[in-house]
Protein backbone atom coordinates (compact mmCIF):
# COMPACT_ATOMS: atom_id res chain seq x y z
CA UNK A 1 0.00 0.00 0.00
CA UNK A 2 1.31 3.41 -0.95
CA UNK A 3 1.29 6.25 1.58
CA UNK A 4 -1.59 8.70 1.23
CA UNK A 5 0.75 11.68 0.89
CA UNK A 6 2.18 10.07 -2.25
CA UNK A 7 -1.11 9.20 -3.94
CA UNK A 8 -3.25 12.18 -2.90
CA UNK A 9 -1.89 14.58 -5.56
CA UNK A 10 -2.34 11.90 -8.24
CA UNK A 11 -5.91 11.16 -7.13
CA UNK A 12 -6.68 14.87 -6.80
CA UNK A 13 -5.50 15.54 -10.35
CA UNK A 14 -8.47 13.51 -11.61
CA UNK A 15 -10.92 14.48 -8.87
CA UNK A 16 -10.27 18.18 -9.49
CA UNK A 17 -11.08 17.58 -13.17
CA UNK A 18 -14.50 16.14 -12.27
CA UNK A 19 -13.77 12.44 -11.76
CA UNK A 20 -15.45 10.67 -8.86
CA UNK A 21 -13.07 8.58 -6.75
CA UNK A 22 -14.51 5.14 -6.06
CA UNK A 23 -13.36 3.50 -2.84
CA UNK A 24 -15.54 0.40 -2.36
CA UNK A 25 -17.00 -2.36 -4.51
CA UNK A 26 -20.43 -0.82 -3.81
CA UNK A 27 -19.19 2.50 -5.23
CA UNK A 28 -18.15 0.69 -8.41
CA UNK A 29 -21.44 -1.21 -8.69
CA UNK A 30 -23.36 2.05 -8.29
CA UNK A 31 -21.26 3.80 -10.92
CA UNK A 32 -21.56 0.94 -13.38
CA UNK A 33 -25.34 0.74 -12.96
CA UNK A 34 -25.82 4.30 -14.21
CA UNK A 35 -27.28 4.82 -17.66
CA UNK A 36 -25.15 6.37 -20.33
CA UNK A 37 -21.40 6.20 -20.66
CA UNK A 38 -18.92 5.81 -17.82
CA UNK A 39 -15.20 6.37 -18.04
CA UNK A 40 -13.09 4.50 -15.48
CA UNK A 41 -9.47 5.52 -15.03
CA UNK A 42 -7.42 2.95 -13.15
CA UNK A 43 -4.93 5.36 -11.61
CA UNK A 44 -1.40 4.32 -10.78
CA UNK A 45 1.78 5.67 -9.21
CA UNK A 46 3.78 4.46 -12.23
CA UNK A 47 5.34 7.65 -13.55
CA UNK A 48 6.19 6.28 -16.99
CA UNK A 49 2.58 5.54 -17.94
CA UNK A 50 0.33 7.18 -15.36
CA UNK A 51 2.12 10.46 -15.91
CA UNK A 52 0.46 10.66 -19.33
CA UNK A 53 -2.70 8.65 -18.56
CA UNK A 54 -4.11 11.23 -16.15
CA UNK A 55 -3.43 14.28 -18.35
CA UNK A 56 -4.64 12.34 -21.40
CA UNK A 57 -7.92 11.41 -19.74
CA UNK A 58 -8.42 15.00 -18.61
CA UNK A 59 -7.56 16.45 -22.04
CA UNK A 60 -10.01 14.03 -23.67
CA UNK A 61 -12.83 15.90 -21.93
CA UNK A 62 -12.35 18.77 -24.38
CA UNK A 63 -13.91 16.60 -27.11
CA UNK A 64 -17.35 17.44 -28.53
CA UNK A 65 -18.84 14.30 -27.00
CA UNK A 66 -17.79 13.13 -23.54
CA UNK A 67 -18.85 10.38 -21.14
CA UNK A 68 -21.81 10.96 -18.86
CA UNK A 69 -19.95 9.69 -15.79
CA UNK A 70 -16.27 10.11 -14.89
CA UNK A 71 -14.79 7.79 -12.28
CA UNK A 72 -11.43 6.60 -10.99
CA UNK A 73 -10.01 3.84 -8.83
CA UNK A 74 -6.42 3.72 -7.62
CA UNK A 75 -4.47 0.49 -8.17
CA UNK A 76 -2.35 -0.53 -5.21
CA UNK A 77 -4.28 1.80 -2.92
CA UNK A 78 -8.03 1.24 -3.22
CA UNK A 79 -7.78 -2.50 -3.66
CA UNK A 80 -11.47 -3.31 -3.19
CA UNK A 81 -12.76 -0.83 -5.76
CA UNK A 82 -9.93 -1.57 -8.19
CA UNK A 83 -10.63 -5.31 -8.06
CA UNK A 84 -14.34 -4.72 -8.61
CA UNK A 85 -13.70 -2.33 -11.52
CA UNK A 86 -11.39 -4.87 -13.13
CA UNK A 87 -14.17 -7.47 -13.00
CA UNK A 88 -16.10 -5.24 -15.41
CA UNK A 89 -13.02 -5.06 -17.67
CA UNK A 90 -12.80 -8.82 -18.30
CA UNK A 91 -11.51 -10.30 -20.68
CA UNK A 92 -8.65 -7.80 -20.34
CA UNK A 93 -6.04 -8.71 -17.72
CA UNK A 94 -5.39 -6.35 -14.81
CA UNK A 95 -3.46 -3.33 -16.01
CA UNK A 96 -2.46 -0.10 -14.35
CA UNK A 97 -2.81 2.45 -15.45
CA UNK A 98 -5.76 1.66 -17.67
CA UNK A 99 -8.72 3.58 -19.04
CA UNK A 100 -12.03 1.90 -19.84
CA UNK A 101 -15.20 3.27 -21.41
CA UNK A 102 -18.51 1.61 -20.63
CA UNK A 103 -21.93 2.18 -22.17
CA UNK A 104 -24.85 1.15 -19.97
CA UNK A 105 -22.43 -1.01 -17.96
CA UNK A 106 -20.91 -2.78 -20.98
CA UNK A 107 -17.25 -2.36 -21.90
CA UNK A 108 -16.93 -0.65 -25.29
CA UNK A 109 -13.33 0.66 -25.32
CA UNK A 110 -10.20 -0.22 -23.39
CA UNK A 111 -6.73 1.29 -23.12
CA UNK A 112 -4.34 -1.01 -21.33
CA UNK A 113 -0.96 0.04 -19.98
CA UNK A 114 0.78 -1.00 -23.21
CA UNK A 115 -1.55 1.37 -25.12
CA UNK A 116 -0.61 4.22 -22.75
CA UNK A 117 3.09 3.72 -22.08
CA UNK A 118 5.30 5.71 -24.43
CA UNK A 119 2.40 7.76 -25.76
CA UNK A 120 1.81 11.44 -25.16
CA UNK A 121 -1.18 12.75 -23.25
CA UNK A 122 -2.43 14.22 -26.53
CA UNK A 123 -2.30 10.82 -28.26
CA UNK A 124 -4.25 9.26 -25.39
CA UNK A 125 -6.79 12.11 -25.49
CA UNK A 126 -7.25 11.64 -29.25
CA UNK A 127 -7.78 7.89 -28.83
CA UNK A 128 -10.40 8.49 -26.14
CA UNK A 129 -12.09 11.29 -28.11
CA UNK A 130 -12.54 8.89 -31.04
CA UNK A 131 -14.15 6.36 -28.67
CA UNK A 132 -16.43 9.07 -27.25
CA UNK A 133 -17.45 10.08 -30.77
CA UNK A 134 -18.51 6.51 -31.45
CA UNK A 135 -20.11 5.60 -28.13
CA UNK A 136 -21.23 8.78 -26.32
Amino acid sequence: MYPEELVKPMRDELVNAGFEALYTSEDVDTAMSKEGTTLVVVNSVCGCAAGTARPGAIASLEADKVPTNLTTVFAGVEKESTQKAREFMIPFPPSSPAIALFKDGNLVHMLERHHIEGRSAQMIAQNLAAAYDEHC
